[in-house]
């Protein structure tokens, strides 16, 4: 017995086009899994054909809903109950597309979020790359103006050295010459004066020569204190 239904057809029709959805929607649900497993794809989105899809099984749902209204209205018993089967099977394969349809829309939504915790994640390791190069860099020069002004230093001391060197040298000759100059006079017998005015001079020559080495040691303290 076939049920009429409002709108036209019957609910044979209406388990046909049900059954012809059915197939399109399974058919729908296997490509877009079949694309999700490609590696040439990527596993990218279709979202025209998930649309699709989901419009069908959707119409299938509702096709089921009226199909269950409309053999409860058969007269017969054993009809009744194959049409009730018929309606439950179409409704249980519709009710698992759904499922799959679901479980693929949640694996393609985490992958587009894994994909932005991704490029979040490459955007922050650049900009830390880019902080520890500036960082390196800091440092690079921090380590050659120390080089710089260690060997500023060196050169200093190098020059405090030699100036002290040439003052011991100039001291030797002067107590050569003096001692040359006192044995001079001795043997030409000059008189105590004049050896007491030699002593002065000798005492201003020391004079002369401890504040030439007061000098240059305030220089090589001014210069170490500029460096630093």
């Amino acid at each position: 017995m076939a049920m009429a239904v409002e709108g036209g057809g019957t609910l044979s029709e209406i388990y046909q086009t049900a059954k012809k959805l059915l197939l399109r929607a399974r058919d729908g649900v296997e490509r877009l899994e079949r694309l999700e497993s490609s590696t040439s794809s990527g596993g990218l989105d279709s979202p025209e054909l998930s649309f699709t899809v989901k419009k069908d099984i959707s119409q299938i749902q509702s096709l089921c809903a009226e199909m269950d209204r409309l053999w409860r209205l058969i007269a017969g018993k054993p009809q009744r109950d194959l049409w009730k089967r018929k309606v439950e099977q179409v409704a249980e394969e519709a009710e698992s597309l759904k499922q799959s349809l679901d479980r693929y829309f949640s694996r393609n939504q985490r992958r587009m979020r894994e994909a932005q915790e991704r490029a979040e994640l490459l955007g922050r390791a650049n900009g830390e790359s880019s902080h520890v190069l500036r960082i390196f860099d800091e440092e690079a020069q921090a380590m050659q103006s120390v080089q710089n002004s260690k060997r500023m230093l060196q050169e200093s001391l190098s020059t405090g050295a030699a100036i002290l060197s040439k003052y011991s040298e100039q001291r030797e000759r002067l107590k050569n010459a003096q001692r040359k100059a006192l044995d001079v006079l001795n043997t030409v017998g000059l008189s105590n004066s004049v050896l007491r005015l030699i002593e002065r001079r000798n005492r201003v020559d020391r004079w002369i020569k401890y504040v030439g080495m007061l000098i240059t040691l305030a220089i090589l303290y001014f210069l170490v204190s500029w460096n630093r």
